[in-house]
C-alpha cells in the first residue's frame, strides 16, 4: 500500500497506520507545489525514517519538464542517489532519459501523468527499463488484465482512493488559464472545484455559450472522489500489486483514516477471506468512509467500464466528525489510568463525544470527561487548535489498552 506524504509528520502518520511505502517530493519537480514541506534535508530524513521500520519512500519527478527545470535535476538526482531513496516516480521521457545518465541503476516507475492505458504502451515502458507503471485511472479492470498479461515482467500500481480530475491523466489547462498557477507545473488551483454558471452569449453574427463563475450556479465540473475499497480483490487478481492513495496536500487525519481502513482491507485479502466474510467487512468499512471523512461522493471511476461521475450539488459533503488531536505521548497516571498527551488540532470540549482511532482502524468510542492543559497544569473545559498550538492531556482507563504515538482523536460535530 502506497501512501502520500506532504511532510514529515504525514509520511510517519501513513506507516503508523500501515503504508508499505510513502511518495514525495520538492516542489521544483513534483506536481505539488503548495502544502509541500520537502527539501532535500528532509527527504534524507525521511528516508532514513523509513529505512529504520523496513519501510520504502519514493520521490515524484512528475512534472511536464521544460529546459529550465532540466538544468537543476542532475545535482538533484545526485543527491537523491545518495540518499539512497527506494524508486523515482517519472512522466517525462526527457527526464527518463537524464536520470538514465546520472543514476543507471535508479528503479523508475512510470507517473499516471504519462498516461500509460493500453498493453503496447506497457510493452514499449517495459523495454525502457521501467520497474512499474502507474496507470491512467482511465484503464478498466479487463484492461488492467490484458496489460499484466502483455507485459508481466512490469509491476503495476492503481489509485485506489482519493480526489479525481475531470481532466484526461490530469492534462487540464484551467488553471493556468483562470490563475496563472499550472497543474502541469505542480500548482493547480483546483479551478473544477468552483461554482459555475453556463450562459448564452449572443454578438456579432454567432451565438456560443461561455462558463462563468458564479456564486448561485452549479459544480459542473467537479468530480466524485475515487473509492475502490470493494475491488481490491479484483485488482490484485487482476496484476496490481501496489494500491495508492491520492492525498499529498491533506491532513495526518486523513492518512490516519483512509491508510488505516485500506490496511485493514488489504489484510482480510491476504488472509485468504473471501465470500459473505470480506464482502460484509468491505461493505463496513465503505459505510464508515462515507459517513466519517469528508468527500465529494465516491465513485468506482472507469475501472468497471462507466463514465466517470461528476458531482454538480456541491463542492464537498460535510463530515458528522471533526479531526480534533493527534497523539504526541502517553504516561501512566494515577489509580490504574493513562494520559494522553495530544496536539489539538480542532476545538475540542469536556462532554463531547470523541473516537480515538488508533491503527488499523481500531476505534475507541467514548465522553470527554476530562481534559487538561499540559503547559498550565490546570484543569480546563475545553481546547484549541489553530496558531496556539495547544498541547491538551486526557486521562482514560490503562484497561483500553495501548495508545500509540500519532493515533488521531476526532470529535462528533
Amino acid at each position: 500500500m502506497l501512501a502520500p506524504a506532504g511532510n514529515i509528520l504525514k509520511m510517519k502518520t501513513a506507516f503508523a497506520y500501515g503504508a508499505d511505502a510513502v511518495y514525495l517530493g520538492i516542489p521544483d519537480f513534483s506536481l505539488r507545489v503548495r502544502i509541500n514541506d520537502f527539501n532535500l534535508k528532509s527527504i534524507k530524513e525521511a528516508v532514513e525514517y523509513a529505512h529504520k521500520g523496513k519501510k520504502k519512500v519514493y520521490v515524484t519527478i512528475n512534472i511536464f519538464a521544460h529546459n529550465e527545470h532540466l538544468k537543476k535535476l542532475p545535482a538533484y538526482l545526485k543527491a537523491l542517489r545518495a540518499m539512497k531513496v527506494d524508486a523515482l516516480i517519472v512522466s517525462d521521457p526527457g527526464v527518463i532519459n537524464l536520470l538514465k545518465k546520472v543514476w543507471p541503476s535508479a528503479e523508475i516507475h512510470l507517473s499516471t501523468q504519462a498516461n500509460c492505458t493500453n498493453l503496447e504502451a506497457a510493452r514499449f515502458w517495459a523495454k525502457q527499463g521501467i520497474k512499474r507503471i502507474i496507470l491512467g485511472r482511465e484503464v478498466t479492470l479487463k484492461e488492467i488484465k490484458e496489460i499484466h498479461q502483455a507485459a508481466p515482467q512490469v509491476e503495476l500500481e492503481y489509485f485506489v482512493h482519493g480526489a479525481m480530475c475531470m481532466a484526461y491523466s490530469g492534462r487540464c489547462f484551467l488553471s493556468k488559464l483562470l490563475t496563472n498557477r499550472s497543474g502541469n507545473l505542480g500548482d493547480c488551483a483546483q479551478p473544477c472545484r468552483w461554482e459555475y454558471d453556463v450562459r448564452l452569449k449572443t454578438g456579432g453574427h454567432d451565438e456560443e455559450l461561455e462558463l462563468v463563475e458564479e456564486h448561485h450556479g452549479a459544480y459542473l465540473l467537479n468530480s466524485k472522489d475515487l473509492c475502490l475499497i470493494e475491488h481490491l480483490k479484483e485488482l490484485a487478481a487482476a496484476g496490481v500489486t501496489s494500491f495508492k492513495i491520492e492525498g499529498r496536500a491533506k491532513s495526518v487525519y486523513y492518512q490516519a483514516t483512509v491508510v488505516g481502513i485500506y490496511r485493514q482491507a488489504l489484510s482480510l485479502i491476504n488472509k485468504k477471506l473471501s465470500g459473505p466474510a470480506l464482502k460484509k467487512e468491505l461493505n463496513y468499512l465503505f459505510k464508515e468512509l462515507e459517513t466519517k471523512l469528508v468527500h465529494r461522493g465516491y465513485t468506482t471511476g472507469f475501472l468497471l467500464g462507466q463514465k466517470a461521475d461528476q458531482n454538480i450539488v456541491n463542492s464537498h459533503n460535510q463530515s458528522a466528525w471533526e479531526f480534533c488531536g493527534q497523539v504526541l505521548k502517553t504516561q501512566p497516571g494515577l489509580k490504574g489510568t493513562i494520559r494522553i498527551y495530544f496536539q489539538v488540532h480542532n476545538t475540542v470540549r469536556v462532554g463531547e463525544q470523541i473516537e480515538i482511532i488508533r491503527p488499523n482502524y481500531d476505534i475507541i468510542k467514548l465522553e470527554l470527561k476530562n481534559l487538561w492543559d499540559a503547559k498550565q497544569k490546570k484543569e480546563i473545559k475545553e481546547a484549541h487548535g489553530g496558531g496556539g498550538s495547544q498541547i491538551a492531556i486526557l486521562e482514560l482507563p490503562k484497561s483500553i489498552g495501548p495508545i500509540p504515538v500519532l493515533t488521531v482523536l476526532r470529535r462528533k460535530i
